[in-house]
């Protein structure tokens, strides 16, 4: 997906009497990137949370209890939601994207079922999926809000929540007719609909509640 912004720092570089030149020298650091991010994907393990960003490993630290609350409750409802309606597939924690230049392991992810149907045991990197849920830290909100946005947008990810498990806000960012992200819920209450994921609405207080999360999960599995 090619946006507006892209399509000007094109024309920018091409308007460059030294254009070749730049050119030339993006192509030769993006060969030794290419050659780092084939090590990467041969020395990682799946005892650690790793993601190759611009040509940098990063090697993620383990989370607090609130991160860890909000992540495996949500991951709880949008999984019984998902496999109960037979919608596709989700991912959680370690689960790598792979992206044109980048790749990352977001807290939890949602492939539709026509993506899901091509996955096949022993796979350890996935294309993007349709909707993404980055729980922030002070550690990981920089890129979250950053680098990440802009390549989830760029490359069609369909739904993208960021939750703060302290404050206990969600932001909801969906992608417009011109393919860049547009918030359309910022709250700590109230529901939230993906769009991403047919059907799918939840309290924002199963989030961060254990009592309602436990209620709304019961709901999920013995509705018809």
């Amino acid at each position: 997906m090619v946006s507006g912004s892209h399509k000007e720092l094109v024309q920018s570089i091409l308007s460059l009497p030294n254009a070749p030149i730049i050119l030339n020298e993006v192509r030769d650091r993006l060969a030794e990137e290419k050659k780092k991010r084939e090590k990467f994907y041969n020395d990682i393990t799946e005892y650690e949370k790793a993601e190759f960003i611009n040509g940098e490993i990063i090697i993620h630290s383990p989370v607090k209890k609130e991160h860890n609350d909000v992540s495996g409750g949500l991951y709880q409802l949008i999984s019984a939601y998902v496999k109960k309606h037979k919608l596709g597939y989700v991912g959680y924690e370690k689960i790598m994207i792979s992206l044109s230049r980048n790749d990352y392991e977001p807290d939890l992810c949602y492939f539709n079922k026509s993506k899901s149907a091509a996955f096949k045991k022993g796979q350890s990197l996935f294309p993007a999926p349709d909707l993404i849920v980055e729980v922030l830290s002070k550690g990981t909100a920089s890129n979250d809000r950053g680098i990440k946005f802009k390549d989830y947008q760029a490359h069609g990810v369909l739904e993208y929540w960021m939750i703060d498990p302290v404050k206990e806000i969600i932001e909801q960012f969906r992608l417009n007719k011109k393919g860049e992200y547009e918030l359309v819920l910022k709250a700590s209450s109230g529901e939230i609909v993906s769009k991403a994921i047919k059907g799918f609405k939840i309290p924002i207080a199963a989030m961060f509640d254990e009592d309602t999360n436990l209620e709304v999960l019961m709901a999920i599995l013995t509705s018809k």
